[in-house]
Order: structure tokens, then C-alpha cells, then sequence
């Protein structure tokens, strides 16, 4: 008989500490091979923000072909009432109607698959996305150029490879739709030592502004022989833009469309101190984790408060999180496109001081 009361007083004790802690949420990422440091970093940020407002459940994300509905039953079972994490399109694909069934919303970080998105929606199936979709880089492209480039002659350049002629085409459509036509399109050879012949072409066809869907050291060599020609072009690239000098150096005032760091917000100084204090380097995915299980928390407590479900107190509800705000819109992307105009000062990519 003590043995059973005192199981239940057990019981009854884990219980309220769970409910105290707040809700449960899954997080989901990689535990070895090549993925673990992204790994680390998203279990990083999310057990910071996760103290004292939710109960934490680590999932080990496999990234293996067909792992995806194994995965969505483990979170299942845990009881989870969210997962967030998700760095793989495997672990979600074939497993967002288990999680539908158990009305639990994913959350990734990283996944920008169209597809996926477009058969969520579809089937109802309760998929978020904090990361951009494939579709908002050359949104945003686009939309640098039409709003900074009106008055300019301007080139549209591909490497050549299906990814960069995609997005150039795509680029092109968009601005022709909106009466704005290239000077100059054409691609050009990737990994060459030198682009001089390409610099001395934009030239003569009176190019003054350049978008080149290239790598980094594709673009590097590019500004490198502008500027060694003495040709005065500005020069602006996608996301590929972030990455390692190899061998070539970017040169200062070379101009990016990609994604801010999250670490120079204002609005993650917070997050970041706390990290901090306990020596831990708040990298990677560490801030979006922080702010996914802040998005989960927020909701939870709306849920709670209005009776609604939480796929629904997600749904065009904004939340102030350490990246800033994220709203989902009913398409369950991102109301508003994360991508920037930034520019290389030498060490970073920073807001530009004058306009481009």
C-alpha cells in the first residue's frame, strides 16, 4: 500500500512539474556523422530558451531515405504538442500525416523544399516553415533590382548550372513583367582563374550593374578583375555569396542578397548574453532554435488562453522572438521575406549605408 501511494505521489509530482514547465516540445536534429555540430547548435538554443517555459524532448534525425515515418511516431509518443528542428527533407517526407493525425505542428529550420510545402498544404497537414522558401531568394533578387536598378543598364549573368540558369530566368521574367529589361544576359564558364574577357564584354555593352547567380569565388574573380580593369560595375549576387575565400578574397562593396546574421540583431542580444554567460557560442542554428521554441511557447499560451489549436494559434499570429518577428501566413511560410540587401565590408556582410 506505501509503495503505491507513494508511486502515485511520484507520479503526481512529475506531472506537475511537467505542467509547471510548460508545454512539451519536440526538437529534432542530427546526434552524429556530418550534421551533429548543427545538431548541437539547434539543442543549444533551444534548452536556453526552453528554461523555466517547456519540457524539452530530443529526437535523433537520421537524415536517411524513408526515415521520415519512424521519425513522426517517435514524436508521436512523446507526447510532444510541437517538434521543431528538422534539417532534413527525409525526415519529414512520408511522416507529416502521423503528425497530422496526432495534430502536432513541425516546425523547420532549414528544409526549403516547394514540394513538400505544396503537399502539406494540400493534405492539411500541419508543416511550418522558419527558414525561406526556394522561391524568396530570387524574390527578393527581383525585387533589388526593380526598386535600385530602374535608371541603370544591367547584366544578368548564369555559371551555366541548372540551379543558376533557373534563377536568372526566373529573375529575368519577373522584371520584364514589371517593364524592366536586361542590357546584357548571358553565362559565362565557372571556375576560371580570370574574367577579364567577361568584364572587358560588360563594358562595352555599357553595363554599370551586374547580377551573377555564381558562387563566391566565381564572384570573387569577377570584382577582383572589374576592379583591376578599372571598370566601374556593381556587382551583386544570391546567398551562394556566403561561404569561405577560397582562394580569392570578395572585395569591399560587393553586394548580396542573403540572409542577416542573426547574432548582429538587436533583438538577440539577449539570447546571445545568456549563451554567453555560460560560455556557450551561440552559432548556427543556436538563435533560430531559440526562437522556434519562443514561437512554441507563445502560441501554446494563446491556444490555452482561446481554446484554439495550436496549428491555428500559429497561423498569422506575430511573435517577437531573438531573429526578430516571425509571422506565418496561412500558407505556412513566412509572411514576410527574411532575405536582405547586404554588402561585403571585408569581414561581413552588413546593411549598406548609402543606397545600392
Amino acid at each position: 500500500m506505501f509503495t503505491r501511494i507513494a508511486s502515485a505521489l511520484l507520479i503526481a509530482a512529475v506531472a506537475t512539474t511537467a505542467s509547471a514547465a510548460g508545454p512539451k516540445i519536440a526538437v529534432v536534429a542530427p546526434a552524429d556523422g556530418n550534421l551533429r555540430i548543427l545538431g548541437d547548435q539547434l539543442r543549444l538554443g533551444a534548452a536556453f530558451a526552453a528554461r523555466d517555459k517547456a519540457e524539452i524532448v530530443e529526437i535523433t534525425e537520421t537524415c536517411a531515405e524513408g526515415s521520415g515515418p519512424a521519425l513522426a511516431e517517435e514524436i508521436a509518443r512523446s507526447a510532444a504538442v510541437a517538434a521543431i528542428g528538422f534539417l532534413c527533407t527525409e525526415s519529414l517526407q512520408d511522416g507529416l500525416a502521423r503528425l497530422a493525425a496526432a495534430d502536432i505542428p513541425a516546425i523547420t529550420l532549414s528544409i526549403r523544399s516547394e514540394v513538400l510545402m505544396q503537399d502539406a498544404l494540400k493534405n492539411g497537414w500541419p508543416f511550418f516553415r522558419m527558414a525561406p522558401s526556394t522561391s524568396d531568394e530570387r524574390d527578393a533578387v527581383a525585387d533589388a533590382i526593380f526598386t535600385h536598378w530602374k535608371d541603370k543598364p544591367f547584366a544578368l549573368l548564369d555559371d551555366g548550372t541548372i540551379l543558376s540558369r533557373e534563377m536568372t530566368d526566373m529573375v529575368r521574367q519577373t522584371l520584364e513583367q514589371k517593364g524592366m529589361s536586361a542590357a546584357f544576359v548571358d553565362n559565362f564558364r565557372p571556375a576560371q582563374e580570370v574574367q577579364t574577357q567577361l568584364i572587358r564584354r560588360l563594358v562595352k555593352a555599357n553595363v554599370t550593374h551586374v547580377f551573377a547567380a555564381s558562387d563566391r569565388n566565381d564572384m570573387s574573380v569577377l570584382a577582383r578583375d572589374a576592379r583591376a580593369t578599372g571598370a566601374k560595375i556593381t556587382l551583386l549576387g544570391g546567398d551562394a555569396l556566403k561561404g569561405m575565400n577560397q582562394p580569392v578574397p570578395l572585395e569591399i562593396g560587393v553586394q548580396a542578397i542573403t540572409l542577416p546574421d542573426p547574432s548582429t540583431l538587436a533583438s538577440a542580444r539577449s539570447a546571445i548574453d545568456l549563451m554567453l554567460e555560460e560560455k556557450k557560442i551561440p552559432d548556427g542554428y543556436a538563435l533560430p532554435a531559440f526562437s522556434a521554441i519562443e514561437v512554441v511557447v507563445d502560441a501554446s499560451e494563446i491556444a490555452a488562453g482561446s481554446g484554439a489549436r495550436l496549428v491555428e494559434a500559429l497561423v498569422d499570429t506575430p511573435f517577437d522572438t531573438a531573429i526578430g518577428p516571425i509571422r506565418f501566413g496561412a500558407d505556412h511560410e513566412l509572411a514576410d521575406n527574411p532575405y536582405r540587401l547586404l554588402v561585403w565590408d571585408g569581414d561581413a556582410f552588413v546593411e549598406p549605408k548609402v543606397t545600392p
